[in-house]
């Protein structure tokens, strides 16, 4: 497989969950990719597994200065970036709005929104001075909708989608391609992170998550099944190579029609019911 032949990559958030899978889908396509995250442990064992395609750096993509570091390096080991991922994510804190910590809202904020802009800021005047790029942001449904998850992810989500269409906007004059995949349901270890668990026992949480929570789906998405880090993945790798050229601010739902709403029985029943009620039956 070579889709991605030739390419360099980063690849934020890439020590566990939707980034581990995205990095070993792109060097199975034949890219270079430089692995970036918090946890050096998890990121170098990523690294090894991922063989000599894939180096890891220790970034915190809540810092400026470390995301500019990040694109540095890329240039310096690889000579050139093509493609830019951002995965790294933090998980929604569920609260009232009369509840609202400031200061964990900003938190959010600064790694499911500052990153990016951090690293679309500093990769843009290189790929621009190529003509050519793609840069990935990895959303969610949440920035569709106010009833998936949290305040402070679910703003971070949508401002991450506006800000895929405005650099979109700009850099397409150049030659450099911006888009966004949104998930939905994706069995990884961010639920359990949110609920309060060790990252260890987040992501060993990802399979039994996704068993529980199919009967749940089935509820309010046409695919009933939760989706894995593979599929994403796959829309990645997609939106990362030449055969998505034409595509630019895009926003990719990939959350099993959920988006489209209820499945046509569960409606089908409801209507029903309605009709009951109104009957008298």
């Amino acid at each position: 497989m070579t889709a991605l032949a030739g390419k360099t990559a980063v690849i934020t958030g890439a020590t566990s969950g939707i980034g581990v899978d995205v990095a070993r889908s792109f060097v199975a396509e034949g890219a270079q990719v430089l692995l970036a995250g918090r946890r050096k442990e998890h990121g170098d064992a990523v690294a090894e597994m991922l063989g000599s395609a894939a180096t890891f750096v220790q970034v915190d993509v809540s810092i400026e200065d470390e995301v500019a570091a990040l694109v540095t390096r890329a240039l310096d080991q690889y000579g050139a970036l093509d493609i830019v991922v951002n995965n790294a994510g933090a998980p929604a804190t569920l609260c009232g709005m009369a509840d609202v910590d400031i200061d964990a809202f900003r938190r959010v904020l600064d790694v499911n929104l500052y990153g990016p802009l951090y690293a679309i800021k500093h990769a843009a005047a290189h790929m621009q001075s190529r003509g050519q790029g793609s840069i990935i942001n990895i959303g969610s449904v949440a920035g569709r909708s106010a009833a998936v998850s949290g305040l402070d992810y679910s703003t971070s989500k949508a401002a991450l989608q506006h800000l895929t269409r405005w650099a979109a906007m700009e850099l397409g004059e150049h030659g450099v391609r911006v888009n966004c995949v949104s998930p939905g349901f994706i069995a990884t270890g961010i639920f359990a992170k949110a609920a309060g668990l060790s990252d260890a026992d987040a992501e060993r949480s990802a399979a039994r998550l996704a068993a529980e929570f199919a009967p749940e789906l089935a509820k309010v998405q046409p695919v009933s099944r939760p989706g894995v880090g593979a599929d994403v993945a796959a829309a990645v790798v997609f939106l990362a190579s030449d055969a998505a050229r034409y595509i630019n601010g895009h926003d990719l739902a990939l959350d099993g029609g959920m988006t489209v709403r209820q499945p046509y029985s569960v409606m089908r029943a409801q209507r029903t019911r309605i009709a009951d009620i109104v009957a008298g039956r």
